[in-house]
């Protein structure tokens, strides 16, 4: 390899490990290995990590993909199971649920999107539920499972698929992949930072044993505390918790039940909700929720009454507050996790923000100049990133008819950002949906979430009227027939797993 000039950066230190840290040393190892690049992650057994997600969005087989990892063996190893979507229950109001897969519904006709002709047909008086075109939906109820096949023209080409995995079995996933490829792992604590006197860019860090690690560019991954990123650098936090008021959560996992199920389930409670994640030998179960409306008891209390099987080990509790970081990158320090910001799990969305902002980083990579237009792109972007989550999230707490507890009351009648305001009106003028500045969650998981939360649009696109009756009705049987004979070659989720990549756990 050829040598670095002076001005490229040659030491990079990363503060904590757990899922942040670790994917991070990863992508940096692969995309950036050279003989004069020191990467170096510093974490403490000590203070541990806080891993309260174990699902993930479809997006992360990207990431898999980049390291050029083998998905079986990355199931066997993180005791994961596959997740076509999410079931919401008792969201719209108590009794009723839908699920938000990440397919698509149907196909589109003539330019105009599947949902408006589905919209025609049930104006039209048909009582056929949109999840009958939905095959992530229909595979989920039914417990099957398949990646994509090489069928042209067939939905079962286009099925999406993410991951349930132990966050704590990833993160050392992680480790041994970044190890390998010469990342340095130094155990310790971190007691002092020093920083450069005339632009208080930081210079390195002090460990408990008086050993000095300097760096160019330090990665801040740890947590909720941010040691370099608001501690030491007084970054500020955006507070959104009056539009996402929930500020903490109660984890506990509890035993297996039958064959693990290919979707994560979130269950709205009184104060909150709580979610289940089933992995190969367990479930992963916990309770967010707003302490301004329960107690910590009463949170554990819902939760354990909430789980279909015995608890393992204890409860875990975590406070937090929704929103980020003025600026996820200051100085010399980009922040990750939750050391940049926290959303809650209601989407999946921890750790896709982790890998965006790593893509993000690795596109603008600072040399030792740190150009400040790169920064600012990096933190507007990121911005962005986390307003639009913000606004997908807060859908779901806004689109309620649940009047049955203060929480839902607050949450149904609160003020929310222009922004989902004008989605929301929109929709339900017309039906229309748009998506903008490649955001995250497009048409069909706005549908998803409108639909199943009984926002029922007064019209539909007028070009869904101009097919005739018989081609319309002809098309939209075609489409279930097609979507039912996928689904029936299609395996249990159960048995996929054992035949391909059972963990030994």
């Amino acid at each position: 390899m050829r040598s670095l000039p002076d001005s490229n950066i040659k030491n990079i230190v990363i503060i904590g490990g757990g899922t942040a840290g670790w994917m991070a040393a990863a992508a940096m190892a692969k995309l950036i290995n050279h003989p004069n690049i020191n990467i170096t992650l510093i974490e403490s057994e000590v203070i541990g990590t806080v891993g309260v997600g174990e699902a993930t969005i479809p997006h992360i087989r990207s990431f898999n993909h980049l390291l050029g990892l083998h998905e079986d063996d990355f199931v066997r190893k993180t005791n994961a199971t596959f997740k076509l979507g999410i079931e919401f229950v008792d969201w719209d109001k108590l009794g009723k649920s839908y699920i938000h897969p990440f397919g698509p519904y149907g196909v589109p006709m003539n330019g105009v999107r599947f949902h408006h002709y589905w919209l025609r047909q049930k104006h039209g008086g048909s009582r056929v539920s949109v999840d009958d075109y939905n095959l992530q939906v229909m595979a989920a109820k039914a417990g099957k499972f398949s990646r994509p096949q090489n069928i042209p023209n067939s939905p079962l080409s286009t099925i999406e698929y993410a991951f349930h995995f132990d966050a704590s079995l990833y993160a050392k996933f992680m480790r041994e992949f970044s190890e390998n490829l010469g990342v340095k792992r130094i155990e310790g604590k971190v007691c002092d930072v020093k920083q450069v006197p005339e632009t208080g860019f930081i210079e390195s860090v002090v460990l408990e044993n008086n050993e000095i690690i300097e760096g160019e560019l330090f990665i801040d991954c740890s947590g909720f505390r941010g040691l370099l990123i608001e501690q030491t650098l007084k970054t500020g936090y955006d507070d959104w918790s009056s539009v996402l008021p929930c500020n903490k959560a109660v984890a506990q996992a509890s035993k297996r039940k039958n064959a693990p199920l290919p979707y994560t389930r979130a269950t709205a409670k009184s104060a909150g909700w709580q979610w289940r994640i089933p992995l190969q030998s367990r479930t992963g179960n916990g309770h967010i929720y707003c302490s301004d409306y329960m107690s910590d008891s009463k949170a554990l209390e819902t939760l354990i009454d909430g789980m279909d099987t015995d608890a393992i080990g204890s409860p875990k509790f975590l406070n937090f507050t929704t929103g980020k970081r003025k600026k996820i990158w200051n100085k010399n320090v980009i922040a990750l996790g939750l050391a940049a910001g926290f959303m809650e799990p209601l989407e999946s969305t921890s750790i896709h923000l982790i890998q965006t902002a790593i893509a993000r980083l690795m596109t603008n990579f600072p040399d030792k100049n740190f150009n400040e237009a790169d920064i600012n792109y990096f933190n507007d972007r990121s911005l962005l990133e986390y307003e639009q989550v913000r606004d997908f999230l807060i859908l779901h707490y806004k689109a309620t008819k649940r009047d049955d507890s203060e929480f839902w009351n607050y949450c149904r009648t609160m003020t929310i950002p222009e922004s989902l305001k004008e989605r929301m009106a929109i929709f339900k003028e017309n039906a229309r949906l748009y998506r903008h500045d490649n955001e995250l969650f497009g048409d069909a998981s706005w549908f998803s979430v409108f639909n199943g939360q009984g926002i029922e649009p007064a019209r539909y696109h007028p070009n869904a009227n101009i097919m005739s009756e018989d081609e319309f009705n002809s098309r939209m049987s075609s489409i279930q027939t097609t979507w039912s004979a996928c689904l029936k070659s299609m395996t249990s989720h159960e048995r996929f797993i054992e035949q391909l990549c059972s963990s030994e756990m």
